[in-house]
């Protein structure tokens, strides 16, 4: 199987590298933005027709949440036009295009965990700028996969995990939002999940659209941020306790409205692909390789 991979320096772009060079049965071409920018059309056909894929995998883009509300043209380009521009090569050569999408689609006003089909209503440019990538994905290409995912983490990249571990060699209190939920997803498994789709589409055609995929169980910002210390400690990577205070979105204003609710259903990805959701537990007593 032939497997493009775009956006192969990103959290979950690097942990699928990882996992298609280890494989004797994938050939792989990884692209980074220097290397691959697919905003630019043209460029983006010329690639996919030369290497003939059998699925492409977009993990590139914009994910910069609050900055995304001054610089929507750039948001746009990146998670919109972008994955339109891969998702029509796709077409042209009938491969499988797997595009990841995010919890922002929602507006986190929900009572109980979002399924695939719930209502979308982003609240803010980052969210609008990935579901209108979706939405034009979905319309370029029958083959499709949009896999949802939250709250990512890993060895790879900027995120909350690092943040925290960073935050703590030079703090001993710190304040954590307590009201905003959602399920931690490590990049690894996100990956694996995305190598596990990768095969059984292209032998079996399985059912294309919307995926959720992401971590359990759900937490706060503020109760992950707990574990995240308690790991920490027990590893050896602090000596100190850092007290983690509880505070409220309104507490912590951000140029961007996050949604309270991120809790995703994924009992789809299990009953169609035999996914299970991602044990951030797991993954975190990993913590030392996130330094």
């Amino acid at each position: 199987m032939k497997v493009l991979v775009v956006g192969k320096n990103g959290q979950v772009g690097s942990c699928l590298v990882a996992l298609f060079t280890t494989m004797p049965d994938i050939t792989l071409l990884a692209l980074d933005r220097a290397q691959l920018d697919i905003t630019d059309a043209i460029q983006v056909v010329n690639i996919v027709t030369e290497f003939q894929p059998d699925v492409i995998i977009n993990a590139a883009a914009y994910t910069y949440v609050d900055n995304a509300e001054q610089e929507q043209q750039l948001a746009y380009a990146i998670n919109r036009d972008g994955p339109h521009n891969l998702a029509v090569a796709a077409q042209k050569i009938d491969a499988v295009i797997i595009h990841i999408s995010t919890d922002y689609v929602f507006a986190g006003d929900k009572l109980g965990s979002y399924n695939e089909t719930d209502h979308t209503q982003p609240q803010g440019e980052y969210g609008r700028s990935k579901l209108a990538g979706e939405q034009a994905v979905a319309a370029a290409c029958a083959r499709h996969i949009i896999l949802r995912t939250a709250w990512v983490f890993g060895k790879y990249g900027n995120n909350f995990v690092k943040t925290m571990l960073r935050l703590a060699k030079t703090r001993d209190t710190l304040g954590v939002v307590a009201d905003q939920f959602g399920g931690p997803t490590y990049a690894g498994d996100i990956a694996s999940a995305i190598v596990t789709i990768s095969k059984q589409i292209t032998d079996n055609d399985h059912a294309y659209g919307i995926y959720h995929f992401s971590g359990y169980p759900h937490v706060s910002w503020h109760a992950f941020a707990e574990s995240i210390f308690n790991v920490a400690q027990t590893q050896g990577l602090l000596t100190q306790t850092i007290n983690v205070n509880k505070i409220s979105t309104q507490d912590y204003p951000t140029p961007a409205k996050r949604p309270a609710n991120s809790k995703l259903d994924c009992q789809k990805i299990d009953r169609i692909f035999g996914i299970k959701q991602s044990d951030w537990q797991r993954a975190l007593t990993c913590i030392k390789e996130y330094e």
